[in-house]
């Protein structure tokens, strides 16, 4: 049986891979310099990063399906803000899968396109957190919660807070 409001549990998988990509991608970058083949190194950050882009697609899914029941909560700019953070954020993931693939060809291209994903991993974090940071501004300061009989209600200064 699966959570009701499914999209509080989902949004925790892109978090994860989001934390770990950065990290398998340096791992993976320093397996190659000590002699490991580059498609064998590079193969397990790619997979972080197809999973990373899957997972955030489902959690931009689930949250548009549950919006219109937590706009009667929350103020629609604060709900369009994290919606477009989420958005961003998946498309950026799909751009940092691109040059992940990149990275499994020879050479010089091969070679830089693994150091560019590998920055480029690190980078998303940044547009990872403001998603995050938007999602728990719902919860905790706009009471998104009440909108499924949860605990955090939504008050008159809760709705006025525009975070």
């Amino acid at each position: 049986m699966l959570p009701n409001p499914l999209h509080p549990a989902v949004v925790h998988f892109p978090v994860v891979l989001m934390l770990l990509l950065p990290l398998a991608a340096l791992g993976a970058l320093y397996a190659i310099r000590r002699g490991t083949a580059p498609v064998r190194a590079w193969a397990f950050p790619l997979v972080l990063a197809a999973a990373l882009s899957a997972s955030a697609w489902v959690a931009v899914e689930t949250g548009e399906n549950e919006a219109e029941r937590v706009e009667s909560v929350v103020p629609e700019p604060v709900l369009d803000r994290h919606a477009e953070s989420a958005e961003r954020f998946l498309l950026l993931s799909l751009g940092v899968l691109g040059l992940m693939g990149t990275g499994l060809l020879r050479g010089r291209l091969g070679g830089a396109a693994r150091t560019i994903a590998a920055t480029a991993a690190l980078a998303l974090t940044v547009a990872g957190y403001r998603v995050g940071h938007t999602g728990g501004a719902l919860v905790y300061t706009h009471g998104a919660a009440a909108a499924y009989g949860g605990a955090a209600a939504a008050t008159p200064a809760n709705r006025e807070h525009d975070d």
